[in-house]
C-alpha cells in the first residue's frame, strides 16, 4: 500500500458576526499549526494570536504540534469573555427571579 503524501483537512473559527470553515491539503505529516499558518486566517482574523487563543480537533483541545490526518477538523476557539460556571449560576438566579415575579 502506497501512503498519501498529502492530507486534507478543515479549519474552521467563528466570531458572533463572521464564521469561516476552509479546506486545506497539506503534506502528510502535518502539525495543526502548519495547517493554520498555511491558510492565510492569521492575516484574515488579526486578533487570533496563537499564543493565546486554544486549538481542537473535532471539539477536543490540543497542542500546535499535533501531528494532523486526513478528514482531522481544526477549530480556533476564541477566549471566553464568561467561565462557563459564572454564565450557568446568572441564568439560574434570572430564571429563578423571572419565576417568583410571576
Amino acid at each position: 500500500m502506497i501512503a498519501k503524501t498529502q492530507i486534507n483537512v478543515e479549519l474552521g473559527y467563528a466570531r458572533p458576526d463572521n464564521q469561516v470553515l476552509m479546506n486545506l491539503s497539506l503534506d502528510n505529516g502535518g502539525t495543526v499549526e502548519d495547517a493554520i499558518r498555511q491558510s492565510g486566517i492569521l492575516e484574515r482574523f488579526v486578533e487570533i494570536d496563537l499564543a493565546c487563543n486554544q486549538v481542537g480537533i473535532f471539539g477536543k483541545q490540543c497542542t500546535l504540534s499535533r501531528v494532523l490526518r486526513d478528514g482531522d477538523r481544526i477549530e480556533i476557539y476564541r477566549p471566553l469573555l464568561v467561565d462557563p460556571k459564572t454564565a450557568r449560576r446568572r441564568r439560574a438566579e434570572r430564571s429563578s427571579a423571572n419565576s417568583l415575579s410571576k
